[in-house]
């Protein structure tokens, strides 16, 4: 095996794209740059460009921020859930509560 035989797996080279060579080729005159660099073939877009709206890294605050919808959960120990279980199923104060409505079904 000598050098001069190795070749390159199918599919890993490509024909070089020409660029510039008259409106007919479909890549004249700005050569597929676009005329508005961001959006051009080369260029491509700016990290966290978001269309002309603010992007989130800016809207964030530099130190963090709250979530408004954060959900707060409450800590319960299963024990004492299995003691509330086996005492009854009504809070304490169901009964005169309810007593003093003749809506409710006891």
């Amino acid at each position: 095996m000598d050098l001069s035989g190795l070749k390159s797996p199918k599919g890993q080279k490509h024909k070089q794209r020409r660029v510039g060579r008259g409106m007919g080729s479909g890549r004249g005159k700005t050569s597929a740059a676009a005329e508005r660099p961001e959006v051009g073939f080369r260029f491509g877009q700016k990290r966290g460009f978001e269309g002309g709206q603010m992007p989130l890294h800016r809207r964030l605050p530099k130190r963090g921020f709250t979530n408004i919808f954060k959900k707060e959960y409450a800590v319960i120990n299963v024990g004492r859930l299995g003691a509330l279980e086996a005492t009854s199923s009504r809070p304490r104060f169901w009964s005169s509560w309810a007593s003093s409505r003749s809506w409710v079904t006891a």
